[in-house]
């Protein structure tokens, strides 16, 4: 089985390291404590796996196992609130659950991996966040929240409330016809401002997002000559918890409070001689290169990058957390990319020298998973979503 730092090194570049470690341990778990099988329900996946939560359950209980359980993500939202006119913020406990009761009783018992999929990638190709294509939409009949634009625009409201389907009012009631609307969880409230000019896109709606945490990390890239006379840098292991669990990055320090350039580098060096055991004097040949802004989920951070250079430097005893490596080896190593941002300002400031990265691998073409046009896979039995949605109708009338 790979190391954890193998998956680290893999997952280099690609953010969210955290899903990296829980995968690395989840797969641990199957091996070592499952004999190598993958628990087959969305309830054993959630129980038995670390990292493992409602909506990767759901997903791969239903495409991997045929297990009829609904999923329900960012674009799964956006259509459910919009096709039952969902107006509360849509991350409240209220409306999470009713999300998920939607799912769940909405797909399809026969092919639930098949209807989960179409759910994302209608949410993600035409029931857009900002210009949704209601025009292309195989729902738009069903649509309560295109339904609501079409009566704002239309002078004859009371025929097009009598013109509603029996059959779609029974199946798919609107959430903003409950008698107890001014109370109730999943209600547009009467304060909620309503954009004429949005349309469909009033859906879903959400509470304000709180900002972005704004943190401040003073960082050097220290350059030495290793023994075959290629530049190397110092690359210092990051706790196994927090941001960035288990990567490497040059030696850092979080600033907590506003300081002075002076105090800044009086830090750093307090810093490297923590990690090379040295009690060195730095101070004169750190070289200021600039800043590199790196905006991680929640946290706009900007690094103080810095500059050292030295020929030798005596270093306390080798240590699994400290390591020199030349630029290839920086590359391929469990770094982020905002430490691949800070050696690329150190290159374009013609202070480190510039090498080749690794090729990246080509994307594969669509023509290398598609068949050709005009033929069709054998076992290809292709439904519209729109033919999922009459199935549930008919079987809840």
């Amino acid at each position: 089985m790979a190391s954890l730092e193998e998956v680290n090194e893999k997952w280099s570049g690609l953010g969210y390291y955290s899903r990296g470690r829980r995968l690395y341990e989840g797969a641990q778990k199957v091996v070592r404590d499952l004999g190598g099988r993958m628990p087959r329900t969305a309830e054993d996946l959630q129980k038995q796996l670390p990292g493992v939560g409602r909506y990767t359950a759901g997903a791969v209980a239903s495409i991997s196992y045929g297990q009829a359980k609904g999923v329900v993500d960012g674009n799964v939202i956006r259509v459910l609130c919009r096709l039952r006119r969902i107006g509360a913020d849509f991350t409240s406990p209220a409306v999470t659950d009713a999300l998920w009761n939607l799912a769940n009783n909405l797909v399809d018992r026969d092919r639930p991996g098949d209807f989960n999929q179409a759910m994302m990638e209608l949410g993600a190709t035409v029931c857009t966040p900002k210009k949704a294509l209601c025009g292309e939409c195989p729902l738009q009949s069903l649509c309560r929240a295109y339904r609501k634009v079409e009566q704002d625009s239309s002078s004859l409201l009371s025929k097009t409330v009598k013109r509603r389907s029996k059959t779609q009012d029974v199946s798919i009631s609107d959430i903003e016809e409950c008698a107890a609307a001014a109370s109730c969880p999943l209600c547009l409230q009467s304060g909620d401002h309503w954009d004429c000019s949005l349309g469909v896109t009033n859906y879903p709606r959400k509470s304000a997002k709180k900002p972005s945490r704004e943190e401040q990390t003073v960082t050097c890239v220290w350059e030495r000559f290793g023994e075959q006379g290629d530049p190397e840098y110092l690359l210092v292991q990051r706790p196994q918890k927090g941001l960035l669990a288990g990567m490497w990055e040059f030696p850092s320090v979080l600033l907590e409070k506003a300081t002075t350039a002076g105090e800044r580098e009086e830090i750093l060096c307090g810093r490297l001689r923590e990690v090379t055991g040295s009690n060195i004097s730095v101070i004169k040949d750190l070289q200021l290169v600039g800043e590199v802004i790196h905006i991680f989920s929640h946290i706009n951070q900007t690094y103080l990058v810095y500059y050292l250079q030295s020929r030798s430097i005596k270093m306390k005893e080798e240590e699994e957390s400290l390591r020199w490596v030349t630029r290839r080896q920086f590359m391929e190593s469990a770094v982020s990319t905002a430490m691949k941002k800070i050696l690329r300002l150190c290159e374009a400031r013609g202070l480190v020298s510039a090498g080749a990265e690794p090729p990246r691998k080509r994307k594969k073409d669509i023509s290398d998973v598609q068949p050709p046009a005009g033929r069709v896979r054998a076992d290809s039995k292709q439904r519209s979503i729109q033919s999922f949605f009459k199935v549930a109708v008919k079987e809840s009338a």
